[in-house]
């Protein structure tokens, strides 16, 4: 092997990313950052059934693979998903796990399927149908996984309370292919907004120990009439 040869050398950096992932111990500390917090190793380590110890043995491996930050705050190191390029990497390997292992979508956990963070923005069903309430207003049109806003979009989005600036000069957004719904969710910054705004609004809350989040009463009501949003 030529370690001069580029192609050689981008399937070392491949095998390498792919093993690190693949270690169960890493792919349950991985999971558990996918909600884009950041958190210690004490409690990563609980999340991967192991020691503190190998614990950090397997952060600092996920750190020099650029898979993984850490932060300070005092005497704690915090860990946290480096990048959105690395969380859409986990969420792409959720969705081939899950049409891998012909698993039915009824046996995915439901407080996850109806809704759930991927990383900075909100997936499961609620993120599909916000995509889906935004299209039908014609706020946005979703063309090769690109969502492209529209000026009513903008318009809306403002009245819903986002700083569109930003929005205005770049009027695109990514979007993912969610692994339970199997159809597209808004990510990105646009993704990441909203999601943003409907904590600052308390529409949408976290579960504990979970990425799960559900909408609350006053969340339902405020989604209808500033999205067109309508959730069963």
């Amino acid at each position: 092997m030529d370690p001069s040869d580029p192609s050689q050398t981008c399937d070392l950096d491949i095998a390498r990313i792919a093993a690190l992932v693949g270690d169960p111990a890493r792919a349950a500390m991985l999971r558990a950052l996918g909600d884009g917090r950041a958190l210690p190793c004490g409690e990563l380590a609980a999340c991967a059934g192991i020691g503190a110890a190998s614990a950090s043995e397997h952060l600092r491996q996920l750190r020099e693979a650029g898979l993984l930050a850490v932060s300070r705050s005092g005497r704690h190191r915090y860990h946290r998903i480096a990048s959105p390029e690395v969380a859409a990497l986990l969420e792409a390997l959720a969705l081939v796990a899950a049409q891998g292992a012909g698993r039915p979508v009824s046996r995915v956990d439901p407080a996850l399927r109806a809704g759930r963070t991927c990383y900075d923005h909100l997936a499961g069903r609620l993120g599909v149908a916000i995509l889906d309430a935004l299209a039908e207003r014609a706020a946005l049109w979703v063309a090769e996984d690109i969502a492209h806003l529209t000026p009513s979009g903008l318009s809306l989005l403002a009245d819903f309370g986002l700083d569109t600036r930003a929005l205005e000069r770049h009027p695109v957004s990514r979007t993912c292919t969610d692994w339970s719904e199997r159809r597209y969710h808004l990510s990105g910054p646009l993704g990441a907004a909203i999601c943003r705004r409907c904590f600052e609004l308390d529409w949408v809350q976290r579960h504990l120990d979970s990425r799960a989040v559900s909408v609350t009463p006053e969340g339902a009501r405020g989604l209808r009439a500033a999205l067109g949003l309508r959730l069963p």
